[in-house]
């Protein structure tokens, strides 16, 4: 089966500066927009926001 394109890979990007990524999916028809979620970056050790980038 081939990977949908409804629901694609992202990457979200730690706003805190550290670099730090996740990797998910999202489903577009639900989140057309940017995510934005708060999750734990280990590099400076608390829940900070993290963007979604292309």
């Amino acid at each position: 089966m081939a990977r949908s394109e409804l629901r694609p890979v992202i990457k979200l990007r730690s706003t805190a500066g550290t670099g730090y990524t996740y990797v998910t999916r999202k489903n577009r028809r639900n989140d057309p927009d940017r995510l934005r979620i708060r999750k734990y970056d280990p590099v400076v050790r608390r829940h900070v926001e993290f963007r979604e980038e292309r």
